[in-house]
């Protein structure tokens, strides 16, 4: 489950690239691009990597909620 919700390639030192997106790019810059990688891997998820993809859309449209009811 770590290639998901914390794959190392997406970790630099103690700091993940959605934060740091999060930082550079603010709220409304993540949320957009939470909800186009969801729809990146609904589009993908059968021609691919099936229901890892699956799984990598649910954590994208997690984290689309969790910013959602955050703000």
């Amino acid at each position: 489950m770590e290639t998901v919700n914390h794959p190392v390639h997406y970790t630099q030192g103690d700091i993940e690239c959605i934060d740091a997106m999060a930082a550079a790019a603010g709220s409304e810059g993540v949320k957009s691009f939470c909800q186009l990688s969801c729809f990146k891997y609904l589009w993908r998820f059968q021609h691919k990597n099936g229901v890892e993809d699956l799984k990598k859309a649910k954590w994208y449209l997690d984290k689309l909620i969790e910013l959602y009811t955050v703000d």
